[in-house]
């Protein structure tokens, strides 16, 4: 484990593994989640190994053993931007493939738009069409993490973010926190203006991301893949979401025999 000080004074932890000397990967976790449940433990770090690439992971702020604040606007996407740049800067990286998943999929959107000479590739997962249409902010999720009792959360989707959470040791105040900051707004003419090669990919019983192809069509050249039998939370240590990764990053999604 490493760590540094992002230029507003908050640490930022991170693994530095795979491979020294390979191409780097930079893997960004989704909200509630961290770098050792997001990307370790299901096998993401060894699986990037193989290929001979270079893996770095931060837990973003307010998550994992990144440092903590309870302040909304510590988690403005401005400056949760930042760590991720600060952090290939720290690194001595000037770019590297950039895959994320749900909340670490919008920031990864985020920077190919920002600093596209930072992004090789680009894949995001866990998101679809309904990124465009998001809900109206009601602080359902803010109130779900300061529950004193779980059992208490009627909405399905709410009540697993935070046992979640609570699985991982999350400081909830933080991600009540995090998720009462600003959002990302993303617009088409945004979208359009990415220019690396982009994979959008989510679970085919992912009702939080909806179809990945709605937002693949606004990427110039995106392509997209819905994984059958997977939802939000089961894809990410799925096998197949790593092949169909590993085929993008290699150029075998439009030609499946390699030929």
């Amino acid at each position: 484990m490493a760590e540094f000080t992002a230029s507003d004074g908050v640490t930022i932890s991170y693994d530095d593994a795979g491979v020294p000397g390979g191409k780097p990967v930079l893997l960004i976790h989704g909200f509630a989640s961290n770098r050792d449940e997001g990307w370790k433990r299901t096998g993401w770090y060894a699986a990037f190994e193989r290929r001979g690439q270079r893996v770095i992971a931060p837990d973003m702020r307010g998550h994992g053993r990144s440092g903590k604040p309870h302040d909304p606007e510590s988690y403005a996407p401005a400056r949760r931007l930042a760590d991720l740049t600060e952090l290939l800067d720290h690194l001595g990286v000037a770019r590297a493939d950039v895959v994320g998943y749900s909340m670490g999929a919008r920031l990864a959107l985020s920077l190919a738009m920002t600093a596209p000479d930072r992004v090789d590739h680009l894949v995001v997962g866990g998101i679809g069409e309904r990124i465009l249409t998001p809900s109206p902010r009601d602080d359902a999720m803010g109130r779900a993490m300061e529950a004193d009792d779980p059992a208490g959360i009627t909405d399905p989707f709410l009540q697993s973010f935070r046992h979640f959470a609570d699985e991982q040791g999350e400081d909830r105040l933080a991600l009540a926190a995090a998720s009462r900051a600003e959002g990302l707004v993303l617009t088409a003419d945004d979208l359009f203006a990415i220019t690396a090669p982009t994979l959008v990919v989510a679970g085919g019983r992912d009702v939080l991301a909806g179809d990945p192809q709605g937002l693949a069509d606004l990427i110039r050249g995106a392509k997209a893949v819905s994984l059958q039998g997977c939802d939000h939370f089961n894809a990410i240590p799925h096998a197949m979401l790593k092949a169909t990764v590993f085929d993008f990053l290699d150029g075998y999604l439009d030609d499946p025999f390699g030929s």
